[in-house]
């Protein structure tokens, strides 16, 4: 089972590090693949920047969490991945946003995938 959710949270990593390198390799149509059009000036680069950090981070704590002994990193990630989910439904609840299911569901499956690999590997010697 450990294994299976090594590999689970290998994805994680590979996912998050794709969609950080196509926030500087094609803006445009990441944005769109996330629901969002591509703004101009200065709030393209915030969003370019704000949004692809998040993915960059997220897939080098996940990333670092597969080495021996830093479990704890695969729990930054979850951690980052949960109050996205978290904030996005504040914003759906406080009437800000449509609710994002799909992509709300999505990030609970990585943060039960993250916890699950940082358990299992904990008890790794």
């Amino acid at each position: 089972m450990s294994l299976v959710f090594r590999i689970l949270s290998i994805g994680v990593v590979l996912f998050f590090g794709m969609m950080g390198v196509r926030w500087i390799t094609d803006p445009a149509a990441t944005a769109e693949a996330l629901g969002m059009s591509l703004l101009t000036g200065l709030a393209a680069s915030t969003q370019i920047g704000d949004i692809g950090a998040f993915f960059v981070a997220g897939a080098l704590f996940a990333g670092w969490g597969q080495l021996a002994g830093r479990s704890v990193w695969l729990r930054a990630a979850a951690l980052m991945i949960g109050l996205a989910a978290v904030m996005r439904t504040l914003a759906w609840a406080l009437g800000h946003a449509d609710f994002a299911r799909d992509a709300v569901v999505g990030e609970l499956v990585f943060v039960v995938v993250l916890l699950t690999s940082a358990r299992l590997r904990s008890g790794e010697a």
